[in-house]
C-alpha cells in the first residue's frame, strides 16, 4: 500500500503573525476611566480645611488609620463608622474607637488613631475628640495638616 502525502499543495495564505493590539487597548481604556472615577472617592468625603504646617511625613503601618474629622462646627465624623459621612455625638465616637482598639490590642496590631481638624474649628472641639479618643485607649494620637508651599 502506497500512501500519499499533500504537501505539495501548499495554501497560498501565509499565517498572520502580527499581534492585534486593539483588544488591549480597550481593556486599558476601560481601567483608565475606572481609576479617574475611583480616585477622588478614595480621599474621605467630609470636606474640611487642614491647616497648613511644616512637618515629616509619617509612614502608614499595614493597618488602616482610624481618622476623626472635626468640622468647622463641631462635628466629629469617624473613618471605621458605618457610615463615614455621617455626623457622631462624644459617645459614640468613643464606643466605635474603643471596640476598635480593643479589636487591634487582642490582635497585637498598632492602630494609628490621627484628628483632622478644620482649620476654622474651636480649639475646644479638637481638644474633646483628643480626649475622647484617649479615653477610648488611643495612646498616641496624631495630628493631620496640610504641607505647606
Amino acid at each position: 500500500m502506497h500512501q500519499r502525502h499533500y504537501y505539495s499543495k501548499r495554501s497560498k495564505r501565509r499565517p498572520v503573525s502580527d499581534i492585534n493590539i486593539v483588544p488591549y487597548i480597550d481593556v486599558m481604556l476601560v481601567l483608565l476611566m475606572v481609576f479617574m472615577i475611583t480616585t477622588p472617592l478614595l480621599n474621605q468625603s467630609v470636606k474640611v480645611q487642614l491647616p497648613k504646617a511644616k512637618t515629616k511625613t509619617i509612614k502608614i503601618a499595614d493597618q488602616k488609620p482610624i481618622v476623626v474629622t472635626v468640622n468647622k462646627t463641631g462635628q466629629y465624623y469617624l473613618s471605621i463608622a458605618k457610615n463615614p459621612k455621617a455626623a457622631l455625638n462624644q459617645q459614640q465616637l468613643n464606643t466605635i474607637v474603643s471596640s476598635a482598639m480593643a479589636q487591634a490590642k487582642t490582635n497585637h496590631v498598632t492602630r494609628h488613631v490621627y484628628v483632622r481638624g478644620d482649620s476654622h474649628a474651636s480649639y475646644g472641639d479638637i481638644v474633646k475628640a483628643m480626649a475622647t479618643l484617649q479615653s477610648a485607649g488611643a495612646d498616641h494620637v496624631g495630628l493631620v495638616t496640610q504641607p505647606t508651599s
